[in-house]
């Protein structure tokens, strides 16, 4: 096959596809007091021993776009923003801007989204990465992601897989190859909101391989596909051999999803050498919505209650982990209580009472609260991580985790007199109250410094605190 990647293009070329998506907005943090249909995911695919190459893929939602009227039809309008800083030397590397514009004859045809991509060679290290999309003419429409990534180079001297990437359709053998989606005789197309359901079936996926022939022995290796729900329970199993007659290998795949209930899952990628026991693996998160599939509690363990299975599962320290990400709810009895606890089996009885006295639907299977307090927790680590702490040991986390997502949020993030600063606003709490994060330090480390919630930090003179020198 020779090297992979023989399908890079100019990094900083772009084509849009226009592709029928029915699109739904995920609970991820806002950045902008108007939300906008935009959504984010990426891939790292292995370039050379130094770098992977990064794909950015991203999706507008139509309506959400600036319309401007032409003589014969409406030019839709939006800007895309990356920003990628290296936090070894805190300085970004890129920082671009690109116009997306869509012409339509009428208004008819705007419940499709615009999906495209964008891709980067990264030397090995790590890196923040600020992705916006917004509105051209209306700036408060808007949306942001911030991901932190880590260059890991796949090409080296033991086995590799890639990232996966989640697709809404792949072309085999493609005709198509100007395509900006093409790459390896597949014809790719990119799914950022990763949203399957009534209206997508169908999951595709698409990884790579690498340093097949670094193993020397004489046995095929073995490729397992599985995926998880949100209680780790396994709807999905399939295993091949792996021959390594190529050093790399491209691998795509279907999963029917039309009978999975709604609820997260985990697609996960192993390739196992049974010979030397050992093994790599790489995993990718998706979501279901498919309201009219039922759930079915003879898939489940039958027990009383089905997170008795999910705590009984967990190893004492992912126990103790799960308990400190969860303090910032806990009362301080709870906490006491917790801590005067030895051994797994009173942890695991602790947290299942814990989370089955916060159920806020207890003649259900799920513990909604307790799924919509692990993707808070899943969100900060994306969102707010810092200084070397995971984003739900910040102060923007333990905020988001406690109260969820803000109803406005006021960034100021270049002030000529200020350190740069944010306000939270949550109007259903207390009859409304606010939360105002500033980053003393310059190294995006936002710290709590007023709020006006009861129990939270007062400080009336913030503003003191954060003006220049």
């Amino acid at each position: 096959m020779g090297r992979l990647f023989y399908f890079i293009i100019n990094l900083f070329t772009m084509r849009i596809l226009l592709k029928a998506l029915l699109f739904f907005s995920l609970p991820f943090f806002i950045s902008a007091q108007q939300k906008l249909d935009f959504d984010f995911d990426y891939a790292q695919f292995g370039y050379d021993s130094s770098s992977n190459y990064v794909e950015f893929y991203y999706s507008f939602g139509q309506k959400g776009l600036a319309q401007i009227q032409t003589d014969s039809s409406i030019l839709l309008e939006g800007i895309l923003d990356i920003e990628i800083a290296d936090t070894s030397i805190h300085t970004a590397i890129i920082n671009r801007e690109w116009r997306i514009n869509h012409e339509i004859k009428d208004t008819s045809d705007m419940n499709k989204s615009l999906v495209g991509i964008i891709s980067f060679i990264l030397p090995i290290g790590e890196y923040v990465c600020n992705i916006s999309g917004r509105n051209f003419t209306d700036s408060t429409v808007s949306r942001t992601y911030k991901e932190s990534i880590k260059v890991e180079p796949f090409i080296g001297s033991s086995l590799s897989i890639s990232n996966i990437q989640i697709a809404s359709k792949i072309l085999q053998d493609s005709p198509n190859k100007s395509s900006v989606f093409y790459k390896n005789s597949f014809e790719v197309i990119p799914l950022p909101t990763s949203i399957f359901g009534e209206n997508l079936p169908v999951l595709f996926h698409y990884f790579e391989l690498y340093n097949l022939q670094n193993i020397n022995i004489d046995f095929p290796l073995k490729l397992n596909t599985l995926v998880y729900n949100s209680r780790g329970d396994i709807f999905y199993n399939k295993s091949k051999s792996i021959t390594k007659n190529i050093d790399s290998r491209v691998e795509v795949g279907t999963i029917a999803i039309n009978k999975f209930p709604t609820d997260s899952y985990t697609l996960t990628i192993s390739l196992i050498d049974s010979i030397r026991n050992y093994g790599v693996s790489s995993s990718k998160k998706f979501y279901v919505l498919n309201p009219s599939v039922k759930i079915n509690d003879s898939i489940y363990s039958q027990i009383t209650n089905i997170f008795a299975t999910h705590f009984g599962a967990m190893a004492e320290e992912e126990l103790d982990d799960l308990f400190k990400k969860s303090k910032y709810i806990a009362t301080q009895q709870e906490i006491e209580q917790y801590s005067s606890l030895t051994g797994k089996e009173g942890k695991q009885k602790f947290l299942y009472s814990f989370w089955n006295a916060r159920d806020i639907e207890p003649s259900t299977v799920r513990n909604e609260f307790y799924l919509e307090y692990l993707k808070r927790i899943e969100v900060s680590n994306q969102q707010f991580a810092a200084l070397g702490k995971k984003g739900w040991e910040t102060d923007r986390g333990r905020i988001f985790l406690k109260y969820g997502e803000p109803s406005e949020i006021e960034r100021f993030p270049n002030q000529i007199d200020s350190k740069p600063y944010e306000v939270w606003r949550y109007n259903e709490i207390e009859g409304g109250v606010i939360f105002v994060f500033a980053d003393l330090t310059n190294f995006s480390d936002y710290q709590l410094i007023h709020s006006t919630a009861r129990g939270e930090l007062r400080d009336d003179n913030w503003e003191r605190r954060i003006r220049s020198i």
